[in-house]
């Protein structure tokens, strides 16, 4: 027992070494950092709110539903105030943050994104429409909400976009990362989506911070809307900031596996994006874009008009 006693003394002291050495991976004397455990309650606060008798704990029943509510926002508001607080004390640039300002700050910003629960709502139901609409497969709208991962994708997003939107990104950025990692859809709280969005199947779907998409727009798994490169300060280090990643136009329909990448890329109304197709540059509106095998078996993205004038062409994966 002396010799192992010795052997974690030890292995603790090397591994406090290691906080010195390896410093920028340990947080020590710093302000409490939020929780991932305590972001996943939060969303289900909200989720609760949002998908009453469909995400929570329970179904409520109309007669009480005034008190359901309310209980629920009260536990929303003591939950997200306490983690606004939290990031915003972490992010806080003043020499001596006395922790009152960043308090009511968060307070406020608690209840700005419960102002936008029915606008979100709204939003989510146009969503969840275009889900069932969008999938011959879907039986009806309870099946989209409950079986569908781009739903808790969605919401999630839409919640955290309005948060990243008060500056408060880290609460953003933890909240659609443990969507991503619940449901394969990766999307940044910086993307701009407009209404009527469906994602199927959604593995692997990756949705840049600066990516604009527009109304009726469907996507397919595998899909990345990311950035072409990244310039670089004359140190080495990538430049932040900037529109890096593609604008997506209303009426818009890419297949799985397509890659779309660029702040300058515009994929405008009405297009069709091809599976497996690479796009760097802008495609015009009402566009047919699909794949041409070359001998080479290197392929290159083919742009069609469409087959007859004011239709779109015909497409089949």
């Amino acid at each position: 027992m002396a010799e192992i006693s010795e052997r974690l003394t030890k292995a603790a002291t090397d591994i406090v070494s290691t906080y010195e050495t390896y410093g920028g991976i340990n947080r020590i004397d710093g302000k409490n950092l939020p929780t991932l455990k305590r972001v996943v309650e939060v969303l289900d606060d909200y989720m609760q709110i949002l998908f009453p008798g469909y995400l929570g704990s329970r179904v409520p029943a109309r007669s009480n539903i005034v008190f359901f509510v309310q209980s629920a926002i009260d536990s929303l508001f003591l939950g997200s105030t306490d983690l606004f607080s939290r990031a915003l004390q972490a992010d806080c640039r003043l020499d001596e943050c006395d922790q009152v300002t960043c308090d009511k700050m968060a307070e406020e910003a608690a209840l700005t994104v419960i102002d936008k629960i029915p606008a979100i709502r709204a939003m989510l139901k146009m969503d969840v429409q275009a889900g069932y609409e969008g999938d011959p497969a879907a039986r009806n709208q309870e099946e989209v909400i409950l079986c569908y991962p781009f739903v808790y994708a969605i919401a999630t997003h839409r919640v955290a976009h309005e948060i990243y939107n008060l500056d408060i990104p880290l609460i953003a950025r933890m909240m659609n990362e443990w969507a991503h990692r619940r449901t394969g859809i990766d999307i940044h709280p910086g993307a701009k989506i407009g209404e009527r969005f469906f994602i199927d199947h959604g593995t692997g779907v990756v949705i840049g911070e600066t990516t604009e998409i527009g109304n009726d727009v469907k996507i397919y798994q595998g899909v990345t809307l990311g950035a072409l490169s990244f310039p670089k300060n004359p140190d080495g280090t990538i430049v932040k900031g900037g529109k890096r990643h593609p604008t997506i136009k209303d009426r818009v329909t890419i297949y799985a596996g397509a890659t779309i990448l660029g702040g300058e890329t515009v994929i405008g109304e009405e297009c069709i994006i091809g599976a497996n197709t690479w796009i760097t540059s802008p495609v015009p509106p009402r566009t047919l874009v699909t794949i041409e095998e070359q001998q080479s078996f290197r392929s290159r993205p083919v742009f069609r008009e469409p087959a007859t004038g004011g239709e779109q062409g015909e497409f089949h994966i």
